[in-house]
């Protein structure tokens, strides 16, 4: 139980009815001053956690309010009332009254001066992926215990007196080590230093084979704190097992570590392919990665990693540095990466295993057909009016509407600046608007769709059409090389885009692709093509299909007198 109650006043306002408000203030020691960011209101009806952490898209999440707030000094204050958007209660005015745990925090933003002229304040990531509730240097108060009766005319005062502490950087090991680079075409872009990395797994007899020049593996997904799933000792016998209510079991922590054990004895053992296997840290102002491609709102993501980070990592561990000996894989926004880098840089990269991607065909956006749709959150007719659908399980039970999750992150930031999902696809899709910020797909409040940005999300983002309208230019170059693999029960519809992808693939010809395309009997999202293991193993085994998988075609595409023996020993 919190016990810092000193913290809460209440000081009632003569005149007022109705309004029960939140007044904030900073503590002096935090000595925080010139201050832009969301501010959030979070409230709880529990203390398992604090509220920080309660806030989703399940149904048992809690509830958040934001605002946002520019140049706020220490010693002044600021006022949460009815105009702070909420979710998934809009209004502070619409709290049931009874006892709630509550907490503040500001998600801090700095002001970046783009190369386009435009000035924007967006949230730095600051080694944690995007994640407001845990980003270093954001303030927050400790959660306290208050009764709240939205319909009193009172204001109930909040101190902020904490600090996130910073992150320690991963450090280096036999097996993996880190790399970082300023990219000098984001530095131009964002007007200030920007940085990209990656992790690198090295292959086993690295060190003893110094004349060996390696393949590149180029594992695509959300940022990694360090290279995942792969750990040189055997599960802790003191772990307590969890339980894992996605997958129905328990003591999947257990499975993890030995998952990530067993991938290191493979690894290490004879007969894998030696490779350099890396995940890239691309995390930005608008989410935990750029999603690999170039973009009017993030820059040149896309050619700063291909033309910089890449050969940068080549030089420094030994790559073979040719586009035939690169390839990509990944679930999800990695699925999506993997074959987007497939599509915009077909020279550069010799093979692409998409799992669970994100929308590759924007006609199935999620549940929603971008470009004959009116109203991204409802179908609407004469007399019936439904909410579309967002989440579901693997027997389709829905549990968040696509306008519940969208107004989560209206909540969280306006502009695109959540740090989630949507806004991402919104910042890496759109074009820039003319205050410098995304231009909306459509509107967060009420759905209505903007046909003009739907067509240049299809004309420069949307994969199936894109492959469509560009295979007489480059399908010499990418027959063979697309692999796409999802659950028929993919939690956020994923499959629906690549039930279209697929029939549009089969029909291409001149020539004809030799695509692979698998769907997962009931599988749930990040089911990565192997229909003989649960889906709660195969998504832990991304690097072990993979590599081995591509290791075998290489020896189909590769090209004549191209190295297929060194890195086999």
């Amino acid at each position: 139980m919190y016990k810092k109650f000193l913290l809460i006043t209440f000081l009632f306002v003569a005149g007022v009815s109705n309004a029960q408000t939140f007044r904030i203030q900073i503590a002096s020691q935090l000595n925080e001053n010139a201050l832009d960011g969301r501010l959030l209101l979070l409230i709880s009806k529990n203390n398992s956690k604090e509220p920080r952490f309660q806030i989703s898209d399940a149904t048992n999440t809690q509830m958040v309010f934001g605002k946002d707030i520019e140049n706020w000094h220490s010693g002044s204050s600021q006022i949460m009332s009815e105009e702070a958007f909420g979710y998934p209660i809009e209004r502070i005015s619409n709290i049931p009254a009874g006892d709630y745990y509550v907490q503040v925090l500001l998600h801090k933003y700095e002001t970046f001066k783009l190369k386009t002229g435009h000035t924007v304040k967006l949230p730095m990531d600051r080694g944690e992926g995007q994640h407001w509730n845990q980003a270093p240097g954001n303030i927050y108060s400790t959660p306290v215990k208050i009764y709240i009766d939205p319909k009193a005319s009172n204001e109930i005062s909040i101190t902020i007196d904490k600090i996130i502490p910073p992150i320690k950087e991963p450090d280096d090991t036999k097996y993996i080590k880190h790399i970082k680079i300023q990219s000098k075409l984001l530095t131009e872009f964002w007007g200030r230093p920007m940085f990209i990395g990656a992790h690198v797994l090295l292959p086993e007899g690295f060190d003893s084979h110094l004349t060996v020049k390696y393949p590149l593996a180029i594992f695509h997904g959300h940022f990694p704190t360090d290279f995942g799933g792969f750990r040189t000792t055997m599960p802790d016998p003191k772990l307590i097992p969890d339980t894992n209510d996605r997958f129905r079991i328990t003591g999947y922590n257990i499975i993890q570590q030995q998952e990530a054990y067993d991938f290191y004895k493979q690894w290490t053992g004879p007969g894998f392919p030696r490779v350099i296997a890396v995940e890239i840290q691309h995390a930005n102002p608008y989410y935990d990665d750029s999603y690999a491609v170039n973009s009017a709102n993030l820059g040149p993501y896309g050619d700063a990693i291909t033309y910089e980070l890449i050969p940068e990592i080549e030089k420094h561990f030994r790559g073979i540095g040719q586009g035939w000996a690169r390839f990509l894989y990944g679930g999800s926004t990695g699925g999506w990466e993997a074959l987007a880098a497939q599509v915009f840089y077909p020279d550069e990269y010799n093979g692409s295993y998409a799992a669970c991607p994100d929308p590759i065909d924007f006609r199935h956006y999620v549940t929603v057909d971008i470009y004959n749709d009116k109203n991204a959150y409802y179908v609407k007719s004469d007399f019936k009016t439904l909410q579309r659908p967002g989440h579901r399980n693997y027997l389709g039970h829905v549990s968040a509407t696509l306008r519940e999750m969208n107004h989560r992150e209206l909540a969280l930031g306006t502009k695109s600046r959540s740090g989630d999902q949507f806004d991402i696809w919104e910042a890496v899709f759109s074009p820039m608007d003319s205050d410098g910020y995304p231009k909306r797909i459509y509107d967060k409040y009420t759905g209505a769709i903007d046909t003009a940005v739907a067509r240049y999300w299809r004309d420069n983002y949307d994969l199936t059409h894109i492959i469509k309208r560009d295979w007489p230019k480059f399908g010499d170059k990418l027959k063979g090389k697309i692999h796409i693999y999802v659950g028929d029960m993919d939690n956020y519809y994923l499959n629906n885009a690549v039930y279209t992808a697929e029939d549009m693939l089969k029909k291409l010809s001149n020539p004809s692709c030799h695509c692979e395309v698998t769907f997962g009997d009931r599988a749930e999202h990040c089911w990565n093509g192997d229909p003989t293991l649960p889906n709660y193993i195969t998504r832990l085994r991304y690097n072990q299909m993979f590599i081995k998988k591509w290791a075998e075609e290489i020896k189909t595409r590769a090209p004549k007198n191209a190295d297929l023996k060194s890195w086999r020993y």
